[in-house]
């Protein structure tokens, strides 16, 4: 059976971008860490006052998003079963690529100092042949026709109303007919995804009347596919 993919599209997960690495904020938090303003992630509620500066800064520097996203999906049943593919697009480009049987740090700032090793190094463990997770310089679009697959979703609040059941029954019955589905959920705060992003969705659908965070939509979506593919029976 094809597993189900899903990628958390346009993810608010930088390193802190050249525009303003020598802001007076930013290079104090960089002497707090002890880094370079280059190897440390970009993040809305430190780096506020510096980001007013940056284009489309309301969509930016939410780390925590991905975070959330990311204990939900991997920690899942379905994901314990072998029947799920995560990875994350980010606002800048770079698609990263994670095993499924990586542990994600349950604590933030963990989680943010390994987001920072991965994109600084390129991959995790650095040094690691079968690294956990590892990064390409990628739009959605070229990963989309690299991948070849055979359907492309779009969470959208615009979208055609569904339930997650109905649409985990729908995913289901794809995934048992080997064909390459992937989801797409947004991983960012505000604002609406670039054209280039809705431009290769398939379909674009919303299961639920109002915007929703986007772990909720993950787990909902993935809790749909469990229960279609009746992960949960003995």
């Amino acid at each position: 059976m094809e597993p189900l993919h899903l990628i958390i599209a346009e993810a608010a997960l930088e390193l802190i971008p050249r525009e303003i690495w020598y802001h007076d904020l930013i290079l104090k938090h960089a002497r707090k860490r002890r880094k370079k303003p280059w190897e440390m992630i970009l993040d809305i509620s430190l780096h506020y006052r510096a980001m007013l500066k940056l284009p489309m800064w309301k969509k930016r520097g939410r780390p925590d998003i991905v975070h959330m996203c990311l204990l939900n999906a991997l920690s899942s049943p379905l994901n314990k079963e072998g029947l799920l593919r995560v990875y994350i697009h980010t606002f800048d480009d770079r698609i990263i690529f994670i095993d499924p049987s990586t542990r994600i740090p349950r604590h933030y700032m963990r989680f943010v100092g390994l987001m920072e090793q991965l994109l600084v190094e390129g991959k995790v463990p650095p040094d690691s042949d079968k690294p956990l997770m590892w990064w390409k310089r990628q739009s959605i679009r070229e990963f989309v026709e690299e991948m070849k697959f055979d359907k492309v979703i779009l969470l959208h609040e615009e979208g055609t109303r569904v339930s997650p059941r109905t649409l985990g029954e729908e995913i289901a019955k794809d995934m048992k007919s080997n064909r390459k589905v992937l989801v797409m959920v947004g991983g960012f705060q505000h604002g609406d995804f670039r054209e280039d992003t809705k431009d290769v969705a398939s379909i674009r659908v919303s299961i639920f009347r109002q915007p929703l965070d986007a772990w909720i939509v993950v787990s909902r979506i993935i809790e749909g596919v469990e229960h279609a593919l009746k992960i949960y029976e003995e």
